[in-house]
């Protein structure tokens, strides 16, 4: 067929066809250039990426005889041709670049087609030991204008992203085929991995750095009022922290982020630590200003004309000093029991984290099989 002849023949197409591969499906060979992932925000669960996809295949209407044309190859626009019409599934915006992007015929009848597109899609973080969290995301590209009998996708993936400067690295990369797909898709998988070691340092240290304040706080004597305003100061502070913090963090139906938990048993802990400095300091006042302890003005006159002075005020320390001695003697065995749940704490926290697995909720798709008759 002459060249010229098959052009004017592609421009008078109103629709291109698929084309014809006998009994069998078409095979379309498509290579995903994963070039950038610039976003990833896990309070919306959202990634941000940009692909380059190169779509090849076999159309023998297409190839012609050296003696008619001697090009090895020609470019055409793809709206003259037949292009698998893509769509992400799990794509909440999706730009393509160009929307007609040119396609390279080769003489023995294989297209090849480069197109780009930046996508905003949907992505179920697994966030249970975040900031050191792992997670996968598909993109799932479908072709709703064909059926399986008509088509089929041969998918590979090809990680270019160069830049090391960024919190989430794309640490692996699969494309695959799904199983049971009633219309022609494939699936790509990014497997993303947290490296901010500033959100660990920003998180972990001021955690631990708290508790180690408010047990020096501890050290203070109960006389000196510094002790509670420093106390009430420190849990103030660490509630500012503690809500910007929970705000920062994606909640979720399942498997939440474990620093939530950390972070409010830290919380408990400090409103302990406060309302024992508080009690402790009240019983201590009250041991000071009771009325059983004061002396009466009458029997200290007696007391000074009978006895010396210092006779006076050993008989008040005996009268004082049991009560002081019984609430700082708590006080301190509270600093004890205190330094030690905290250890504890600590301990099973390293532990919770390196070895409890959390299996999130199933998703409702897989109680109403795709395509079967939903349950009313």
């Amino acid at each position: 067929m002459p060249l010229a002849c098959l052009e004017s023949l592609l421009a008078a197409e109103v629709s291109p066809q698929i084309p014809d591969n006998g009994s069998a499906p078409l095979l379309v060979d498509v290579h995903v250039f994963v070039s950038n992932v610039f976003d990833v925000n896990i309070l919306q669960y959202t990634v941000s990426s940009a692909l380059l996809l190169r779509l090849s295949w076999f159309d023998p209407h297409l190839s012609w005889h050296e003696t008619t044309d001697p090009r090895s190859s020609i470019t055409l626009p793809s709206n003259l041709l037949w292009t698998p019409d893509l769509t992400i599934r799990e794509g909440l915006s999706v730009e393509w670049r160009e929307h007609n992007p040119r396609a390279r015929v080769s003489r023995k009848g294989f297209v090849e087609l480069y197109t780009a597109v930046t996508t905003k899609t949907n992505c179920d973080f697994e966030l249970l030991r975040f900031p050191s969290d792992k997670s996968d995301c598909n993109l799932s590209f479908y072709a709703f204008s064909n059926t399986v009998e008509e088509l089929a996708f041969h998918p590979h993936a090809v990680n270019e992203i160069v830049s090391v400067k960024r919190e989430y690295m794309v640490r692996g990369l699969k494309a695959q085929v799904p199983d049971q797909q009633l219309v022609p898709c494939f699936q790509v998988t990014l497997s993303l991995e947290n490296t901010a070691i500033k959100t660990t340092m920003a998180l972990v240290v001021p955690g631990v750095a708290i508790l180690l304040a408010d047990i020096c706080g501890s050290l203070l004597p109960l006389k000196a009022t510094e002790r509670i305003s420093y106390k009430v100061t420190l849990l103030l502070g660490y509630l500012v922290f503690h809500s910007s913090l929970v705000q920062a963090l994606p909640s979720s139906s399942s498997c939440n982020p474990l620093l939530i938990s950390y972070f409010t048993v830290l919380l408990i802990l400090l409103s302990l630590s406060t309302m024992e400095t508080v009690l402790m300091s009240g019983l201590l006042a009250r041991g000071n200003f009771s009325p059983k302890s004061r002396p009466n003005p009458a029997s200290r006159e007696v007391l000074d004309t009978a006895n010396p002075k210092p006779r006076s005020e050993e008989s008040q320390r005996r009268v004082e000093g049991p009560r002081k001695t019984w609430v700082e003697a708590m006080d301190h065995i509270f600093l004890l029991m205190y330094a030690a749940i905290i250890g504890c704490s600590q301990i099973i926290f390293v532990i919770v984290w390196v070895w409890w697995e959390c299996k999130s909720d199933p998703p409702p798709a897989t109680d109403i099989p795709h395509g079967g008759k939903p349950k009313i």
